[in-house]
């Protein structure tokens, strides 16, 4: 990973704050909307925000961070991050139960 000028890029990696859980993409409904098992057993109906959107790419089995709604927070969330594979390992060093 390496910017224009040759220089190397800052891996960043984002940890779970307050209310934020860890999950799995386990399908695409189009519209960039997905269901994602969570860590907390919960399934929920998430979706990029717009100003996300072109950030990204979200695929099937992606390690993702959501951020539940605050009204109907057990059904729906939103991606605010995609984990990489090298980021699924340091997760699971970190203590998060992962599929």
């Amino acid at each position: 990973m390496y910017k224009k000028h040759g220089q190397p890029e800052e891996h960043r990696f984002m940890l779970p704050r307050d209310n934020e859980v860890v999950g799995t993409v386990v399908k695409a409904q189009g519209a960039s909307k997905f269901l994602v098992l969570c860590t907390d057993n919960k399934e929920r109906l998430c979706s990029i925000p717009g100003r996300l959107k072109r950030r990204f790419w979200v695929k099937e089995n992606d390690i993702v961070l959501v951020k539940p709604w605050i009204v109907q927070s057990d059904e729906k969330g939103d991606i605010v991050w995609r984990y990489s594979l090298m980021d699924k390992e340091l997760l699971k060093q970190k203590g998060f139960n992962i599929q």
